[in-house]
């Protein structure tokens, strides 16, 4: 395979996850040693982030020809790709947190469903709730009306209970 067609190659797979993939995130990530881009690595594969590190001019072709343009000034420099295979919310999140703890890394701006934000369109996303922790909030939501009738329908059995113990003991007596 020729230089150009593994060029080729790695811009049809930059293409497909930018637009198959719910979000991504741009940062620079000067300054991190081998050791901690080990555990980002790590944490992000818990999160179901695939994590990337393109070359510029690359990404650049990639994001033109899908009409991300919005993203090519923000190429200059070290830069990888978070991307949100099913949650849009897990790089963001992940990012922030590692963010804190190593503040070597900054945010250059991120992509989600189709649509590129700046840095304080990241941090945003970072604060909402998760896709796993919007689904447990309407399941409980929809299971509290649901426990409630099994409330209220053991309290009225209850009741009926103590209306037939008392006929029984007023005959036995």
């Amino acid at each position: 395979m020729s230089a150009r067609e593994e060029k080729a190659q790695v811009v049809a797979e930059i293409k497909e996850k930018l637009t198959g993939y719910s979000s991504a995130i741009l940062i620079d990530y000067r300054g991190l040693t081998v050791e901690e881009v080990t555990q980002l690595r790590k944490e992000f594969r818990n999160s179901g982030v695939d994590y990337k590190v393109y070359k510029n001019t690359l990404t650049e072709i990639a994001a033109k020809e899908v009409g991300l343009d919005g993203l090519i000034p923000f190429l200059k420099g070290p830069t990888a790709i978070a991307f949100g295979v099913k949650d849009p919310v897990a790089p963001a999140k992940v990012l922030t947190e590692s963010m804190k703890k190593l503040k070597k890394m900054e945010f250059k701006a991120g992509v989600v469903e189709g649509k590129v934000i700046d840095v304080d369109g990241i941090k945003a996303l970072a604060d909402l709730p998760s896709r796993e922790e919007l689904i447990a909030k309407m399941l409980g939501s929809m299971n509290a009306p649901i426990s409630g009738l099994v409330t209220v329908l053991g309290g009225t059995i209850r009741s009926l209970l103590y209306a037939l113990n008392a006929i029984k003991e007023a005959k036995e007596a």
